[in-house]
């Protein structure tokens, strides 16, 4: 089967979760991150100078109604110059890609990075919703995270994608009990063990931020958030889901984007 998500919602979406997530956060903990915003047409570009992991420093959206220019590019170059980053990245699905946009690129100095995988899905038609939790291990169980469980929630995510600069964790916490999100977890007793978010954009919804710790890795963690949160997009009348990880290249094995493969979203 072949996903119905549009491209427009699918970038905007994405692009808005990122967004809502950094941005969402308290002014003083904006402040002391040294939070950034800028919106171009349809784009986004966001930046997070105290974070050196520069993972946040990322513009999406682009093509999303209308053309990718030069123009919009620039700008985003100069947001990047002007917030005193190093580094910021420009996520632009490949069939949005202008005819000239090598010689953009070599204009501006924009250079290849990681390749990612985008998918997607028709959430009623195509996600086996039952399956995810099914899998799950005796003894673990998924659930819906509470404000007070903020904390040890955001400090699974954070840790286990190695974004601990100091106010990562609490930024994280923070987007708990936001509107438009609903964040999970898996526990093993009163621990938590697996974190995944999802965040509510009209009809599309994006996965966002799921982690197991290491040493609990193949119980089925994410398959059962994967589950769970699809069920909630629904229930929230999303039509669409879709959802990012890394691209795998020979020899390569992404977890996650099997996972996901499993679940019934296909790469758009």
């Amino acid at each position: 089967m072949t996903t119905t998500v549009p491209f427009g919602p699918a970038e905007q979406t994405e692009i808005a979760a990122y967004t809502d997530f950094v941005t969402g956060a308290a002014a003083p903990l904006q402040e002391a991150l040294g939070i950034g915003s800028l919106r171009v047409g349809s784009a986004l570009a966001l930046a997070v100078r105290q974070d050196p992991s520069r993972f946040f420093n990322r513009a999406g959206g682009f093509g999303a109604g209308e053309p990718i220019t030069a123009d919009v590019l620039a700008q985003v170059c100069d947001f990047y110059r002007e917030q005193g980053v190093s580094r910021g990245a420009f996520m632009v699905a490949p069939q949005l890609l202008p005819p000239d946009w090598a010689a953009t690129a070599d204009e501006l100095n924009l250079t290849p990075g990681n390749r990612l995988v985008k998918l997607g899905c028709d959430i009623e038609s195509t996600l086996s919703a039952a399956d995810g939790v099914e899998a799950l291990d005796p003894g673990l169980r998924v659930d819906v995270v509470e404000p007070h469980q903020a904390q040890e929630w955001a400090t699974v995510m954070m840790t286990t994608f190695g974004l601990t600069a100091p106010g990562m964790i609490d930024l994280a916490a923070s987007c708990v009990g936001r509107p438009n999100w609903r964040q999970y977890a898996v526990w093993e007793d009163q621990r938590i063990i697996a974190v995944g978010s999802i965040f509510f954009n009209g009809l599309c919804a994006n996965m966002f931020g799921g982690a197991t710790l290491p040493e609990s890795r193949g119980r089925g963690a994410q398959s059962a958030l994967l589950t769970a949160r699809a069920r909630a997009a629904l229930a929230a009348g999303c039509r669409w889901l879709v959802a990012e990880t890394g691209a795998e290249g020979p020899g390569d094995h992404n977890t996650s984007l099997h996972n996901m493969l499993r679940a019934g979203l296909e790469p758009l």
